[in-house]
């Protein structure tokens, strides 16, 4: 059997790297010990990170019983409640995933997508030519009120206004690496007053419970067949034997989809505004593209090819989950001729699987253009994770992505600051881009849709 080698540092040394550089840590293990390494990030257990795709096919494909895989994300409980979805196993988990799968396919996505349109254009309304501005502010702003707007069906009042300043400011609580260690590390987790960082957090998490539970309450005394937004879904929504979402179900599911829909989707856009003004060619190309549809043909926009290729490798180069859910093994377990005792933490990474030479060449380089040559498989892409836990919200997100780069791209001409570079950072549990002001906007695109070209 083979043997899992693991760095000779001390656990705290790897915990503290994990958090302010977890690329340099997972590169440099990576190339001292191959695709399966041991760290020691929390508790006593060892987390055994893999980025062979032949080991994550084996993990993704094996029987979900075989693993506890909602203990492994209870860092995430105090923010989203032990009843979200990401937090559940067996019966509960397929029970939750199915009432909550439906908003995010089909129609409905229709209706979602002219939400984005109108989302973007308001934003964008504000920049102004010649100014710099804050790309990853603009594309918060954008995510947010999409996702306040299709989950709850909010359109802007006090009780819309207040939800999105809350959930802004509880997510920057753990918007840096140094604010990141009260995520990672419990003992740091004490309420010492309203000033206190930890205090601060449990005090606007009471308040925005309050708002949640108020919504919900309300939507059950004044119930309306018309509405089509997720948190009317979910009210709907009823389990093999007929029974419907509790309150505390729904406002930790709906807490999950904030977060989750919000952050992520913000994140990426920024990188793929990045990318795209980093490299005059691709943005050429995919100018060219673009100008060949209408920005109200959603369907013919969600369709586009090398638009894809550039969301794809957006989500390849800097994934915005690091790893998959951490898979938690109840008893041994042998993955690629490896046997793993109980209570072993196998952690698919999508970091590394993404980076793999032999999967794409250059890895570090962002060439769209690796996603037309080639198909990959579940187990070579990964960046919504995997098996029975992917991302409900994969589709929603991908779909997000595309209309609102094509809305920004189609009219206006951006360019970057002083060749100014933007690099990964940790926020919280995810990967998000440095901030700054480093876009510009130079002039309106004056395009005729030349379709058919």
């Amino acid at each position: 059997m083979i043997q899992v080698k693991k760095p000779k540092t001390p656990r705290f040394a790897q915990l503290i790297e994990w958090v302010f550089n977890p690329l340099q840590l997972m590169e440099k293990s990576a190339k001292t010990y191959g695709d399966t390494f041991k760290l020691f990030l929390t508790g006593n257990y060892p987390m055994v990170f893999v980025s062979h795709p032949q080991a994550i096919k084996e993990i993704f494909n094996a029987n979900p019983d075989k693993f506890d895989i909602g203990r492994g994300n209870e860092l995430v409980a105090s923010l989203l409640g032990e009843q979200s979805l990401i937090l559940l196993d067996g019966a509960p988990h397929q029970r939750q995933r199915k009432l909550l799968t439906p908003p995010f396919h089909g129609d409905r996505m229709k209706s979602y997508g002219e939400l984005i349109c109108e989302m973007t254009e308001k934003v964008i309304s504000n920049w102004k030519i010649g100014e710099a501005f804050d790309v990853r502010t603009s594309m918060q702003e954008i995510s947010l009120s999409v996702i306040l707007q299709a989950v709850f069906g909010l359109n802007e009042g006090e009780r819309y206004d207040e939800i999105k300043q809350l959930i802004a400011s509880i997510l920057d609580i753990s918007g840096s690496p140094l604010r990141a260690m009260l995520v990672f590390v419990p003992f740091l987790q004490k309420d010492l007053g309203a000033w206190s960082p930890w205090g601060s957090f449990l005090r606007q998490r009471k308040r925005l419970d309050d708002l949640l539970y108020a919504e919900i309450q309300e939507r059950r005394d004044n119930p309306d067949a018309s509405r089509e937004d997720i948190l009317s879904l979910m009210m709907a929504a009823r389990d093999e034997q007929g029974q419907p979402m509790t309150d505390q179900e729904m406002r930790d599911e709906l807490m999950t989809l904030l977060v989750a829909g919000h952050e992520t989707t913000a994140s990426s856009l920024t990188w793929a505004f990045y990318w795209i003004h980093h490299h005059p060619e691709v943005r050429e190309k995919l100018l060219a593209e673009l100008d060949t549809v209408s920005d109200r043909d959603l369907t013919s926009i969600a369709k586009l090819p090398y638009l894809n290729a550039v969301c794809a490798e957006t989500l390849r180069i800097y994934p915005i989950a690091l790893i998959a859910f951490p898979r938690i093994t109840k008893a041994a377990i042998e993955i690629m001729d490896c046997e793993y005792p109980a209570e072993t933490w196998l952690m698919p990474c999508i970091y590394l699987t993404h980076h793999r030479q032999d999967l794409y060449p250059e890895p570090k380089q962002f060439k769209p253009e690796r996603f037309i040559d080639k198909q990959y498989s579940p187990y070579e892409y990964l960046p919504f994770g995997g098996g029975n836990r992917r991302c409900i919200g994969m589709a929603f997100a991908l779909f997000e992505m595309k209309l609102v780069l094509t809305k920004v791209l189609q009219n206006l001409d951006l360019s970057i600051v002083n060749n100014h570079e933007v690099k990964p950072t940790r926020r919280g549990g995810t990967l998000a881009p440095s901030g700054g002001k480093w876009l510009v906007v130079k002039g309106k695109r004056d395009v005729k849709v030349k379709v058919g070209v």
